[in-house]
């Protein structure tokens, strides 16, 4: 094991930083939130990029190595063991609204980056231990729909009209959290309803993906309630919307105004390396990893995190992503950041898919 594999240790920062705010309550339960969005920032702007890609026999090495792989499964105890922890405290502590306020946010944060984004990465693999551990993984907030529609919906149309993850120009990443949320649930449903008619299964059957989650969800929610209660089983909502509001600000600032060119026929160009918008922060990188090289996970999805490569052509954020998470909150700073760097071709893609 090289030293500088030992790097991805860091992902397991912000759990930390949530079971101390558990542990500590008080001004501790608002530290994940500050390490997030305010220190993790700090360090990226006093920090170079590392474009540098991997010689092609580490590439080969790293790909096979199980400790990746152990990495994101571990997240799975983890998760769920500070979801345990906060709904204990929850009950068994007189908590102040700042305090219940602060952990319902940390938690939200843990439950995005990760539990939704390791799910994105192992939703990806082929064996049925990574879809599953991938779909537990979601049910926390209640997005067990999104491998279906990021698969096989996402990872077709993205960066046109027809994908509604896809950041159009110009819209304000609340607007975005409405149109793509409510969406993509809706388009999972169709793309289950395309796969039982291919399939000729019924609609009630363990190969319905979508009323399995809906099932496995549902359950989910019900045994936090009888276990500790109305009050806290809210919690565990408003933690989940937390999770899934943070996975949407990602999709958001992953494709923001990125649109692909229309071939005569009506149909669209394949999708390039200019179609996703990238990070070489290493901070970001590591804590999520390796997502910010957006631009090679849709270039070949079933490559693993450990050897995505960087590409000179790709647009880059100016910043990391935590940093472009918190600016794409203030939309018109966000617009005026990033409105200038969208190329102008696709500005008038823009006009043309638009204006009809």
């Amino acid at each position: 094991m090289k030293l500088s594999e030992l790097k991805y240790l860091s992902a397991y920062l912000l759990p930390l930083c949530a079971f101390i705010g558990i542990w500590k309550l008080d001004l501790f339960t608002f530290l994940t939130p500050v390490v997030t969005f305010v220190l993790i920032p700090i360090i990226e702007f006093f920090t170079p990029e590392n474009k540098a890609n991997l010689a092609e026999n580490e590439r080969l090495e790293k790909n096979k190595k199980l400790f990746f792989d152990v990495l994101l499964y571990l997240n799975l105890p983890i998760v769920f063991g500070i979801l345990s922890y906060a709904f204990y405290t929850f009950q068994q502590q007189d908590l102040s609204t700042f305090e219940s306020f602060g952990l319902i946010f940390s938690v939200g944060i843990i439950l995005g980056s990760n539990g939704i984004n390791v799910a994105h990465e192992l939703g990806h693999r082929e064996h049925r231990a990574a879809k599953w551990t991938a779909k537990l993984l979601l049910l926390p907030s209640f997005y067990a729909h999104f491998t279906l529609e990021h698969n096989y919906g996402h990872h077709m149309h993205v960066s046109t009209p027809k994908d509604p993850a896809t950041a159009r120009y110009k819209e304000s990443l609340y607007a975005f959290w409405f149109r793509s949320t409510f969406r993509q649930y809706v388009n999972a449903w169709k793309l289950q309803m395309k796969l039982i008619k291919m399939n000729s299964i019924s609609f009630v059957s363990i190969k319905n993906e979508m009323l399995v989650n809906t099932f496995l969800q549902l359950t989910y929610i019900l045994i936090v309630y009888f276990l500790f209660g109305f009050i806290i089983g809210l919690y565990a909502i408003f933690m989940g919307i937390i999770g899934f509001l943070l996975l949407e600000s990602i999709n958001y600032i992953e494709h923001y105004g990125l649109l692909r060119e229309k071939r005569k026929s009506g149909r669209f160009y394949p999708v390039k390396e200019i179609h996703s918008w990238n990070s070489n922060h290493l901070l970001g990188r590591i804590l999520l990893y390796e997502l910010t090289r957006h631009s090679d996970h849709h270039y070949r999805a079933s490559k693993k995190y450990q050897i995505l490569d960087y590409y000179e052509s790709s647009p880059e954020l100016p910043y990391g992503y935590p940093t472009s998470i918190v600016l794409a909150l203030i939309p018109n700073l966000w617009f005026k950041v990033m409105n200038k760097k969208i190329p102008s071709e696709m500005k008038e893609f823009y006009k043309l898919y638009y204006s009809k």
